[in-house]
């Protein structure tokens, strides 16, 4: 089993910025891709962005492109979500999720999730 544990989120007004942290723990970080995906109330859960095992790919939803950074620190089992310019859309609770071998954009083909957290952006 692997265990993700997610922080930082928040309230923050439209244009601000925040940093998503998720921790892992439990099995070899480095054997994982691992992505964010985010479930707005009434909503499916979509995603986000992902990272490789190495941190050498990323990939992101059209959505956030340009506006969200992912990235992984393999030395302290973390990946994190940098999130700029936010919108009230943006407003979801962020998942961080792992997934063995390969990047992907499907929920449904990630093995670990964490028990995500709130971001809600006010206009």
């Amino acid at each position: 089993q692997m265990q993700l544990v997610e922080s930082g989120g928040g309230l923050v007004q439209a244009g601000g910025s925040l940093r998503l942290s998720c921790a892992a723990s439990g099995r070899t970080f480095t054997s994982y891709a691992m992505g964010w995906f985010r479930q707005a109330a009434g909503k499916e859960r979509e995603f986000v962005a992902a990272i490789s095992w190495s941190g050498g790919g990323t990939y992101y939803a059209d959505s956030v492109k340009g506006r969200f950074t992912i990235s992984r620190d393999n030395a302290k089992n973390t990946v994190s979500l940098q999130m700029n310019r936010l919108k009230p859309e943006d407003t979801a609770v962020y998942y961080c999720a792992a997934r063995v071998a390969r990047m992907s954009l499907e929920r449904n083909e990630y093995n670990y999730w964490g028990q995500g957290t709130q971001v809600t952006v006010s206009s």
